[in-house]
C-alpha cells in the first residue's frame, strides 16, 4: 500500500513549484509515496514543467481557479496513501521531513492532523503554522493586533498561541494547510473539506472538525520544511486573495460560533471584519500605486 500522498495545489507558481519537486526527489520519504499536482488553470508554464520534467506526477487539470477546498478534495478522493499530505508548492525541503512525522503519527494513533516546523524563508518561525481555535476574542487579537498591546495575555494571543515552545511537540487546536499531514482514517471519518471556504480558514475549520471526532491536532517540530507564503497562488490574484481571507473569517465565525453567541456581538464583529477589510483593499491600493 502506498504509505504517503502528497497533495499539492498550485497556481502560476511554475518555479517555486519545480524548487519543491526537486526538493522531495533530494529529500523523499522512505515508503512508496505518490505526488498528485491539482492546477487552478495555471498560465506560466506550469503544466509543460510538469510533463517535462516530473512525469511520474499525477496532474488534475482546472481550468480556472477554485480555490483551495474543492481541488484538495479532488486530490484526496484519488489519493491512496495510508497517510494524506497536503503541501503548498511554495515550500522547500532543507531535511527529510517526512518520515520523523509519519513515524509520530504511527507511534500515536490518537492523533489525526500534524504539522512540522515550518520556517520563514529567512529560518525564523512561522508563527501562523500552529494556532488557536480562531475565537472571536482570539481572532481581534489577532486582527488587531491587541496580541503585541498584551503580549502576556493568554486570550489576545490564543490565535497565535505564542507562549508554546517552537521546539517542542504539542497539542494545538489548529494547523496551516501548507504541510498538513492527515491520517487517512481520520479523513474517512471526518469527510471533506467544506467547500464554501473558497481559501483560507479550511484548515482550521477541519481542524475542529477533526477534534470534534475525537482526534488530536499536533504540532510536530521534530522537522521543518520552509514556506515561503503567499507565492502558491494569492500573489496572482490579490485582491480577491485579501476578500477571501476576510470572508473565511466570516464563515468560519458563522459557522462555528455565531449560534452561540449574542447577536448584537455578532453585529459588532461583522462590522470589525468589514472595517478590516476595506482597511486591506485601501492599503493594497496604494502599495500598487
Amino acid at each position: 500500500m502506498t504509505e504517503l500522498s502528497i497533495c499539492i495545489l498550485t497556481l502560476n507558481s511554475c518555479d517555486f513549484l519545480r524548487e519543491c519537486l526537486k526538493s522531495i526527489r533530494q529529500y523523499p520519504p522512505k515508503g512508496e509515496y505518490e505526488i498528485l499536482v491539482a492546477d487552478n488553470g495555471s498560465d506560466d508554464g506550469t503544466l509543460a514543467m510538469l510533463r517535462e520534467e516530473f512525469p511520474e506526477v499525477q496532474v488534475i487539470l482546472n481550468e480556472e481557479n477554485l480555490g483551495f477546498s474543492k481541488p484538495n478534495n479532488q486530490m484526496l478522493r484519488l489519493a491512496k496513501g495510508e497517510f494524506l499530505l497536503l503541501l503548498n508548492p511554495d515550500t522547500l525541503l532543507m531535511e527529510d521531513c517526512f518520515n520523523p512525522q509519519i513515524q509520530y503519527l504511527k507511534a500515536n494513533p490518537e492523533v489525526g492532523v500534524s504539522i512540522p516546523k515550518v520556517l520563514n524563508k529567512d529560518g525564523s518561525f512561522q508563527r501562523q503554522s500552529r494556532r488557536g481555535e480562531a475565537t472571536p476574542v482570539e481572532v481581534i487579537g489577532y486582527f488587531f493586533k491587541l496580541g503585541k498591546l498584551f503580549p502576556k495575555s493568554k486570550v489576545l494571543n490564543g490565535y497565535l498561541q505564542t507562549w508554546l515552545p517552537e521546539d517542542e511537540v504539542a497539542e494545538v487546536k489548529a494547523v496551516s494547510g501548507s504541510c498538513m499531514f492527515i491520517r487517512r482514517e481520520t479523513w474517512q471519518q471526518v469527510g471533506d473539506f467544506d467547500e464554501q471556504f473558497f481559501a483560507y480558514q479550511e484548515d482550521s475549520d477541519y481542524c475542529k472538525r477533526a477534534r470534534d471526532k475525537g482526534w488530536k491536532v499536533m504540532y510536530v517540530p521534530l522537522s521543518s520544511i520552509i514556506h515561503y507564503g503567499g507565492e502558491g497562488g494569492s500573489k496572482a490574484e490579490p485582491v480577491k486573495s485579501i476578500f477571501e481571507w476576510h470572508r473565511s473569517y466570516f464563515l468560519y465565525y458563522r459557522k462555528h460560533f455565531a449560534k452561540k453567541t449574542f447577536f448584537l456581538l455578532n453585529c459588532i464583529f461583522y462590522l470589525l471584519m468589514l472595517a478590516k477589510l476595506a482597511l486591506s483593499l485601501l492599503m493594497n491600493l496604494f502599495r500598487h500605486r
